[in-house]
Order: C-alpha cells, then structure tokens, then sequence
C-alpha cells in the first residue's frame, strides 16, 4: 500500500520524463516523522551519480518540531539506495547530452519512504506553451461534457 507524501509538480511542467525509477531514501529517525507530518519540498531538486553512489541534492525536509539535538540539516545531502544496474542504466542515459535525474514523488510504501526519481529531458518554451494549452483544452473539454451531460 502506498501513501503519496508530495509530488514535484514543477518537474513535470518543466521536463519530459523519459522513465520512472523508484528508489529508497536513507533517513535519520527525525527526518521520517517530518516527512510523514508531509514537511517535505522537492521543488528545485536534483539527483546526482558520484562514485557508484546515488545522491539526491536540494531536497528540503523541514526539522521535526518535536525532535531536539537529534535534528539535521534540512537541506542536507541524501543517499538513495537502488540497485547496481539500475545505477549503471541511469549513468549511462546521464551521461547522454540533455538528460538529468529529478526526483519527482515521495510517498512511503508500507513503512519504508521511497522516491520516484525521474530520467528526464529538459523542454523548450515552446513546448511548455503547447502543453499549457493542451490542458486548457482538455479543461474546457471536460466542463463542456459535465454541461452536456446535466
């Protein structure tokens, strides 16, 4: 079972995700309970590949208000746990011209918090102009079929 925590509405206005990997996050205690009071924000992150390892940069998750000392950085670097192939798939489509890593859901899957990391490709404005458009579309679509169907 799945409980989605936040998504990263900004990366899907901004990049066409090319595919969808999903990767645990390693966390300290204080950090879980802020990120399941929903104290996270995904907005201007990214994910890097150092060394074989797996990073994920920018990702702010507010200090748990009820934790004392025990409270870290909220815009520390986090390491996220995938598999080998999996990471050796990612660099070698990161390494191609255009391509990055976004992390676009965090939710957590029974009691584990996991992350949906995005193999994106950055748009162009006049692909962002056409895909506001086709929303606008699609809307006015549906609120003429919901009329309709009075």
């Amino acid at each position: 079972m799945e409980k989605l925590v936040t998504t990263n509405k900004k990366a899907y206005h901004d990049y066409f995700v090319e595919d969808t990997f999903e990767a645990g996050v390693v966390l300290v205690g204080c950090e879980v309970k802020s990120v399941r009071a929903g104290s996270i924000n995904l907005r201007d992150s990214f994910v890097i590949i150092k060394n074989g390892e797996v990073f994920m940069l920018n990702v702010h998750i507010a200090p748990y208000k009820m934790g004392s000392y025990f409270n870290v950085d909220s815009k520390r670097t986090r390491k996220l746990l995938l598999h080998k192939s999996e990471i050796n798939k990612l660099r070698g489509k990161v390494e191609q011209k255009g391509y990055t890593l976004i992390p676009l859901k965090v939710y957590f899957k029974d009691a584990l918090v996991k992350v949906e990391i995005g193999l994106c490709k950055g748009k162009e404005l006049h692909d962002k102009r056409a895909a506001i458009k086709e929303k606008e579309t699609n809307r006015n679509v549906q609120r003429i079929m919901k009329e309709y169907n009075k």
